[in-house]
């Protein structure tokens, strides 16, 4: 399998999870439909690294190459999506969303008063940090797809006025 089939099954899985069409993703990231079929098909017999990259940017994917050397660097250890997305969606606020009541929010009921951390969170996060945050809570392809869903809901439901969700 080459890298291009690879990522076009990469691409399809997160587009459908996430509610896009072809053409809708298409139009957010300056390709035509049919650049996306055949990507998603593994038909596509070339496309340059700047075209793939605005395809995972609008997915919220990232591209990165496994090298077979030993790695050297040492990492810190990692904040969870649910952490960060309750630190970013509490940059405006005195009292911060704690990830518990994120996570209460976003998969059973959301209070009123955590409305407006949930359109900052919608609004301004990163879409590679809710992606990130709706594997992590949704556990597999079909609650990924269902917490991508609650995101549209609850964007309309704030008024939320990012592309994203319209």
């Amino acid at each position: 399998m080459n890298a291009l089939h690879e990522i076009g099954q990469a691409v399809h899985a997160r587009r459908t999870q996430m509610g896009l069409t072809q053409a809708s993703l298409a139009k957010r990231c300056g390709l035509s439909r049919q650049t996306i079929c055949q990507l998603e098909a593994g038909s596509i017999v070339d496309l340059s690294v700047q075209r793939v990259q605005r395809v995972a940017d609008t997915l919220g994917m990232s591209l990165r190459m496994a090298g077979n050397g030993p790695c050297s660097r040492v990492h810190a250890p990692r904040m969870s999506a649910l952490q960060k997305a309750a630190q970013t969606a509490s940059v405006s606020f005195r009292e911060p969303l704690t990830p518990t009541r994120l996570r209460r929010a976003l998969t059973k009921n959301a209070d009123v008063q955590a409305l407006p951390y949930l359109l900052s969170l919608l609004d301004d996060a990163p879409v590679s940090l809710l992606a990130a945050l709706a594997e992590e809570l949704g556990h597999d392809a079909d609650g990924t797809a269902a917490l991508w869903q609650t995101f549209r809901n609850l964007a309309a439901q704030v008024g939320s006025r990012r592309d994203l969700w319209q």
